[in-house]
């Protein structure tokens, strides 16, 4: 809360104060805007696959290992001790992944017994890593590969679609706000002086974001394109 007095002190007195007490009270602001547009980042993708009732398109493995990365991040940042705002997007999202997990696997025709072992295991080791029951060394360790985790679950996304040429169900608006939300807590991030590792996962989630938001751009106007020649054609 110092760093709005700062800001409010400084119109009060009409005075301008140093730019890191407005670029504080900024990182802050946008910091809890993450979180509150965090809690329905996932939503218009849980809503387009229950309106079109299927899952086309849409990479199992991106999602799980999606909330494997989540896990990860979350309990390594709930050791730092920062402010609630650099950090609590993560839990919605980690919260709204494991639902979207669940919806996804109910649309399959069948549950293989990999998927299963999956679960378990998950359901298993996770409460022992957001309890912080880990020694600091391999917390760090653990929090590096977590950034691998998060481009590979990307790249399986990202191969779909090249290999199809299409996007299926994926939502542009979820992946709009991932790219956007990401820039963002890059800004926090640094602003906060948060870890170098948070940073740059943040980066990569840029890219790795941008690039799947890309291909729905350009394969949904391929798809238009190919409607309305289609369209053309029969009359």
């Amino acid at each position: 809360m110092d760093d709005f007095v700062c800001v409010i002190d400084s119109f009060r007195k009409m005075q301008m104060t140093e730019s890191e007490c407005y670029l504080n009270a900024l990182s802050k602001l946008l910091g809890y805007m993450i979180v509150v547009f965090s809690a329905v980042l996932k939503l218009p993708q849980i809503l387009i696959i229950l309106k079109n009732n299927s899952i086309e398109g849409l990479s199992i493995a991106s999602f799980e290992l999606e909330t494997v990365g989540f896990t990860i991040a979350l309990s390594y940042i709930l050791t730092k001790n920062l402010p609630f705002s650099a950090y609590g997007e993560l839990v919605f999202l980690l919260i709204q992944a494991l639902g979207l997990n669940v919806l996804i696997y109910s649309y399959l025709p069948s549950i293989e017994r990999s998927t299963v072992l999956k679960g378990a295991l998950y359901s298993l080791i996770a409460p022992t890593i957001l309890a912080g029951k880990l020694d600091p060394i391999s917390f760090e360790i653990l929090y590096a590969s977590s950034h691998v985790i998060f481009i590979g679950s990307r790249l399986p996304q990202i191969w779909e679609n090249f290999k199809s040429k299409s996007t299926g169900q994926l939502s542009f608006l979820t992946n709009l706000m991932n790219t956007v939300g990401c820039i963002v807590r890059t800004f926090t991030t640094i602003q906060e002086k948060g870890p170098i590792s948070m940073a740059m996962g943040s980066v990569f989630g840029i890219i790795t974001n941008g690039i799947i938001l890309l291909q729905i751009i350009i394969y949904s106007r391929a798809q238009t394109k190919e409607d309305e020649d289609e369209k053309k054609k029969k009359k």
